[in-house]
Order: C-alpha cells, then structure tokens, then sequence
C-alpha cells in the first residue's frame, strides 16, 4: 500500500539526493578532482570524442541542478536513466559487477539507472518548481 500524504516527501528525498549527485559527479568529480584534462583523456581513451567530456560534464551539472528545484523532472530523470542504461552497456559492463573493479563494474550505474527510472515514473513530489504539462507524463 501507497502512504499518499508521505510520497512526495519521498519523492523530493530522492529527487534532491539525486540532483547532489549528478552535481558532484558532474562538476566536483569530472572538473576539480579529475580535471577537464585527464577527463577528456578518459574519454578519448574509451575512442570517445574529447568534446564530449564537456558536454556530459555541463548536462550532469545543469541536470543535476534542475533534479534539485524539482524542474521538469521526469523528463530530467529519463534523460539521465537512458544516459546510465548507456555507461553501464557500452562501458561498464565489460568490468564485471562490482564498481570497485578495475575501470569499474556495473552495479552503481544500472542501479542509479533504475533508480532515475522509479523517479520519472513517480515525479518531483513536493516542492517542486516547473512541472511538465505533456499528457500521461504531468508533475
């Protein structure tokens, strides 16, 4: 059974723990303890564009930060679940399971996946600031 009046708070929980994440991922560990150098170097290491190192590294920032005040936040969510599905299948998952592998297995990012997933399926809950207005997909 559902507790109707304690699932938003539930869903902000989530929704905030979220977003601090995706900001400390993003911007902390990609710019300040990786650097853009070595990080745009992990990228081309994996036959990835350079450029791309900056472009994950803003949309997990800005992402992050709209998780947080609770904008858009299904469609934030499934962004970011579709992005996790893809780290875990083309990098992580020849690694095996466990993230404290070498080059870092699988668990965390299919794990964080599903957990997006749950959030764009169940919404910002309270406090949250623009709520998208697409049919079937509100709140």
């Amino acid at each position: 059974m559902i507790d109707v009046e304690k699932t938003p708070y539930a869903a902000l929980l989530l929704r905030v723990t979220c977003g601090v994440l995706f900001v400390l991922h993003g911007a902390y560990l990609k710019f300040f303890v990786f650097t853009m150098a070595g990080t745009t170097k992990f990228f081309a290491s994996l036959g990835l564009p350079e450029w791309l190192a900056w472009t994950v590294m803003l949309y997990e920032t800005i992402g992050g930060i709209a998780l947080i005040l609770g904008i858009y936040t299904r469609w934030v969510a499934l962004f970011f679940a579709v992005h996790l599905l893809v780290i875990t299948f083309f990098v992580h998952i020849g690694n095996g399971w466990v993230f404290s592998n070498k080059g870092g297995g699988y668990e965390f990012p299919l794990f964080w996946a599903i957990v997006c997933i749950a959030l764009a399926m169940m919404g910002g809950g309270a406090a949250s600031a623009v709520r998208a207005e697409t049919p079937g997909f509100a709140r």
